[in-house]
């Protein structure tokens, strides 16, 4: 379950606020020597102020293979390639796209919920299996279906209390 939260808390760090954030760009895959590699093993990734990101390769020759991918990928920000680094600019957000990032949060955290209540599924079904083979008694099978039912409530809750902190976090202008 914490699992499922740490997943959800990663999936918030990739959606935009419209304030820069090297985070954003974790998803993002270059195509280097035939492989697909992360953008941060390639480059040191740093945000100078609020609205950019500067993209600074270890390597000079992945520079317009780091450009391309980015362009390519789902983030919706065009690079800018001086040579040297690859700059970011940040645009403001527009109150609708805002409301698209909400939704995207809720959709986020959503599946969250679903992976934590299909842990749960799983584990009261052992239990009851347990129960039935003559394992443990009725009234641990009670007992250990509440504290399943009790760390359910708690993740569920982390996640619901994450995903008010990214709206909130979002509809900052």
């Amino acid at each position: 379950m914490k699992k499922a939260v740490e997943a959800t808390q990663r999936g918030f760090n990739t959606i935009r606020t419209g304030r820069a954030n090297a985070s954003l760009l974790d998803r993002v895959m270059v195509e280097y020597y035939g492989s697909p590699t992360p953008l941060k093993s390639l480059a040191s990734i740093n945000t100078p102020d609020a609205t950019t990101i500067t993209i600074q390769p270890y390597d000079k020759s992945t520079l317009t293979l780091i450009e391309k991918s980015i362009s390519l990928s789902d983030i919706g920000l065009t690079p800018n390639n001086d040579g040297q680094v690859v700059r970011l600019n940040i645009p403001p957000l527009t109150s609708e796209r805002r409301q698209e990032f909400v939704k995207m949060a809720g959709k986020l955290a959503e599946e969250g919920k679903v992976s934590i209540r299909n842990i749960r599924r799983d584990a009261v079904d052992s239990v009851r299996k347990q129960e039935k083979n003559s394992e443990i008694s009725e009234d641990e099978s009670r007992d250990l279906q509440d504290q399943i039912q009790q760390l359910t409530d708690k993740y569920t809750a982390k996640i619901d209390d994450l995903l008010v902190a990214k709206e909130k976090d979002i509809t900052t202008v």
